[in-house]
């Protein structure tokens, strides 16, 4: 649901209208009452890097759910659905300040991995949409204190995915380093990963999970997801217009 949203919204930046979305609007609509009711929150469930398991409290996924939210208003908005539009945004910033305070006590000033696992941290890689699509959220505080984490747990060829484990995914590196917006920030993430490609002694196409401690791949070869490394691109773009 987070990730549709998020997208389509991302399509009707790009096209100056929702009409795309529009032509789903009934189940872009019932994917927002999902997140109002179970994003904030999410149960024990897979994500995207399902290959780390399952996780509740998962608060990057919440984080993906309360900009999806704001996303949903935007495009409510360009729909001229001012009621939906005012709701909704209303619902994603009032899940802020509660995202802070649950996340808050992570490893090194960053925020958990979980809402319920203190001194833990990942890659909050889904916060960059929020400064991509302007929408505003979260404090810039979150973000620079989320780099200063990171910085503090890299290892040679990047920084984990998480605390759990010292494999990386090399998409997320990047999205992670586009959250502050500074260009130091973002170099300092692509510095592992520009390491990673040119030392690991694996010869296969750009690996996008790999291992940041020996710079090892871990699986997935040349895959579609590689071109994330161009978030800051294109949230330069959007910030631009």
């Amino acid at each position: 649901c987070g990730n549709m949203l998020i997208l389509l919204d991302a399509v009707a930046k790009a096209e100056g209208n929702a009409g795309f979305a529009s032509r789903w609007w009934s189940e872009v609509t019932k994917w927002a009452e999902y997140l109002a009711q179970f994003g904030y929150d999410p149960g024990n469930q897979l994500c995207t890097d399902d290959f780390a398991g399952h996780l509740a409290h998962n608060a990057n996924l919440s984080v993906k759910s309360i900009v999806a939210l704001a996303a949903f208003a935007e495009m409510a908005k360009m729909r001229g659905e001012a009621d939906a539009a005012a709701k909704y945004r209303s619902l994603a910033e009032g899940m802020v300040p509660k995202w802070i305070e649950a996340a808050k006590g992570g490893a090194f000033g960053g925020s958990r991995i979980a809402f319920d696992r203190p001194g833990t941290w990942s890659l909050k890689y889904n916060l960059v949409w929020d400064r991509a699509l302007g929408l505003g959220l979260f404090p810039q505080e979150v973000a620079e204190a989320e780099l200063k984490a990171y910085r503090a747990v890299a290892l040679g060829y990047g920084v984990p995915l998480d605390c759990r484990k010292t494999y990386t995914k090399a998409d997320w590196i990047v999205w992670a380093g586009a959250l502050t917006g500074r260009r130091e920030d973002l170099e300092f993430m692509c510095e592992g990963l520009h390491r990673f490609l040119c030392e690991t002694p694996d010869r296969v196409p750009f690996s996008d999970w790999y291992m940041a401690d020996s710079g090892l791949y871990r699986a997935f070869i040349a895959r579609s997801v590689v071109g994330g490394v161009f978030m800051p691109a294109l949230a330069s773009k959007y910030q631009a217009r």
